[in-house]
């Protein structure tokens, strides 16, 4: 399956603006933004030019496949698929997006990062309901269980996760239990769940031209 392999803080600098991409690294004096707030490039520190609105939809675009980890050809698919579903399009993709699989075990605190959660679910460490899914993009229905395995419920990376994470920052649509590294679905997410920068009405009027 393709994936983006490259540098992730270039995608941060190329943004403007912290995505938080890796997961606790963005949160030391070693993230790249941080020390490098300009964009990527030979005239990066130049400044950064007044985008046409063509552009201003591009970014925001892009800025959606990278904080979830999608590429062009999927994110076309799901964005079709949310303008499908009644109501609002921009609403419905993000929805859409927050109940992929790789992205839910990101929000309990399994993994620091969308990319580690996806591996662990690329490498059948999920289990939902008790069978193994190894499906990052599968949408995840209410009521639903996500269990992590027992053979890596010790593993160094998920166990600094879980201390990392705030209880009172998991969101409203999910329920941890952090005893048994495992977690609940209750309900679809709405988009006041949904507290990342981004602007859904941008990618909407991008895919309307």
């Amino acid at each position: 399956m393709a994936r983006y392999i490259g540098a992730k803080c270039k995608i941060c600098r190329r943004e403007g603006e912290k995505l938080f991409l890796r997961g606790s690294r963005c949160y030391t004096d070693k993230c790249a933004f941080t020390r490098r707030g300009y964009p990527p490039g030979t005239h990066g520190r130049v400044g950064r030019r007044k985008l046409t609105s063509y552009a201003t939809q591009l970014r925001e675009k892009q800025k959606v496949k990278a904080i979830y980890g999608v590429l062009e050809r999927q994110f076309r698919k799901i964005f079709a698929q949310a303008a499908r579903i009644s109501g609002n399009t921009g609403e419905n993709l993000l929805v859409l997006l927050e109940r992929r699989l790789d992205n839910v075990v990101y929000q309990l605190g399994i993994a620091s990062s969308r990319t580690q959660a996806r591996q662990l679910v690329r490498h059948g460490h999920i289990l939902i309901d008790g069978k193994k899914v190894d499906i990052p993009s599968y949408l995840v229905k209410t009521d639903q269980e996500i269990r992590l395995v027992d053979s890596q419920k010790k593993n160094p990376e998920v166990t600094k996760s879980l201390e990392e994470r705030d209880l009172d920052k998991i969101v409203g649509w999910l329920k941890i239990d952090k005893d048994n590294v495992a977690g609940k679905v209750l309900r679809f997410p709405k988009r006041d769940d949904i507290a990342l920068p981004i602007q859904e009405s941008l990618v909407v009027e991008f895919y309307s031209k």
